[in-house]
């Protein structure tokens, strides 16, 4: 005959005394009140696991925390768990686990994980950036919750406002910053499903607006503004030489003299500095070339070509040929960056291979193969095309009075 256990009462639990050994007091169905010598109680639950049929053990917790009625809720749990065939142990493990892992998988943990991957990958500068909407708009709301947990509603109400003031493009640019998190959190195991793919299409897009710029046949009006320009010379340097080059703002701004190969009459530009993170080779011309005395009068015992006015060991800020234009009267209608469109807007003009001109833009092909051809074999082509555009340069300057061509006649040199 089986032995018949009567539930415990609450009473029995309160007032059950500490003794010299251990011992347990059966409630039915499993469940015993382990009590400890030193007077704490513990509730347990015995069970047969599932398959292996092998007894176990598991805590339900201690003694007041946790009431009689309170443990038989659990009893129930379990064994409702193990009629499924699913080990009470080992999901109170899985529970736990997910638990500890959701602590330290939140939105917070992956932003920092993002940017750091980040930084390989962009400028410094730019990488910065987008830390820092993401640090104003979205981690004050998101930085401590498990990333299992974030949803498209979540998000939603966070960027609507952005999207309230008219800031589209922000708005934009944290839908993608938010999706590389969470693709991030999918490479790494963390979640499954990426519920935010789609969130972007909920807000509308920016209107796409290209840099300032002015037309080919303002050239000579551009040149003859540079000249009589009341700027510093290093910065009239900086806009030429940018000019030039047909480099980002950036890039021209933070060119460094070790980078100059006068021997091979290039510049290149380590990847690191690069916005597509590639080194980028820029054959260097007559004009260019005589542009570099100039500026070696100024700044050749220093690391950079343009060092920054308060602080020489620095370069210059990136906006200062920008400042410059606005103050030569071209605000609203030519920034630094539009240099660039100035320069290829022409040599499209003129019939030059577009391949050619995106490879002097440093415009990064899709194509691999193609991208590998166009690093071997455009040198050359690309080193005719600077040329030409030096040369036209020179000539739109009106009275021939760009800088490069007052000091054509000097000796190069020696860096």
């Amino acid at each position: 005959m089986a032995r018949i256990t009567n539930p415990l009462t609450n009473t029995e639990v309160k007032q059950a005394k500490a003794k010299e050994k251990e011992y347990s007091l059966a409630d039915g169905d499993g469940l015993m009140l382990r009590v400890k010598p030193n007077g704490s109680k513990l509730w347990l639950f015995n069970y047969y696991r599932p398959f292996s049929k092998k007894r176990a053990n598991i805590s339900f917790g201690q003694y007041p925390e946790v009431t009689l009625a309170e443990a038989r809720k659990k009893r129930a749990e379990a064994r409702a768990l193990i009629s499924k065939d699913i080990d009470p142990k080992t999901h109170k493990e899985e529970l736990n686990h997910q638990k500890k892992e959701a602590l330290e998988n939140t939105f917070g943990v992956l932003a920092e994980k993002w940017i750091e991957l980040k930084k390989q990958q962009v400028t410094p500068k730019t990488a910065d950036e987008a830390y820092q909407a993401l640090n104003r708009h979205i981690l004050p709301s998101l930085q401590k919750v498990p990333i299992q947990l974030i949803k498209p509603k979540m998000v939603i109400d966070i960027i609507q406002p952005v999207v309230n003031k008219g800031s589209l493009e922000t708005a934009k640019r944290l839908c993608r910053f938010i999706n590389e998190i969470m693709r991030l959190a999918v490479a790494s195991g963390i979640i499954e499903i990426n519920y935010l793919a789609d969130i972007t299409k909920l807000f509308p897009s920016p209107k796409r607006s290209h840099m300032a710029t002015i037309e080919p046949k303002r050239l000579p009006e551009l040149m003859n503004t540079l000249c009589n320009a009341s700027i510093t010379r290093t910065t009239r340097c900086l806009v030429e030489w940018q000019l030039h080059t047909m480099t980002r703002p950036i890039e021209s701004a933070t060119a460094r003299w070790q980078d100059i190969d006068l021997d091979k009459k290039v510049w290149v530009i380590p990847a690191e500095r690069m916005k597509m993170k590639k080194p980028h080779t820029i054959p260097l011309t007559p004009q260019t070339l005589a542009l570099l005395n100039v500026i070696h009068s100024m700044s050749g015992h220093l690391e950079y070509l343009f060092p920054s006015f308060r602080n020489p060991k620095n370069h210059a800020n990136s906006q200062s040929a920008n400042m410059a234009l606005k103050r030569m009267g071209f605000a609203g209608e030519l920034v630094s960056h539009g240099l660039r469109a100035l320069a290829s807007t022409t040599l499209n003009e003129q019939g030059f291979d577009p391949d050619v001109i995106e490879a002097a833009l440093a415009h990064i092909d899709k194509n691999e193969v193609r991208r590998a051809y166009n690093r071997a074999e455009y040198i050359e082509r690309r080193r005719v095309l600077m040329c030409w555009w030096s040369n036209h340069i020179e000539e739109s300057a009106t009275g021939k009075m760009d800088i490069s061509n007052s000091f054509k006649s000097l000796k190069v040199v020696n860096l």
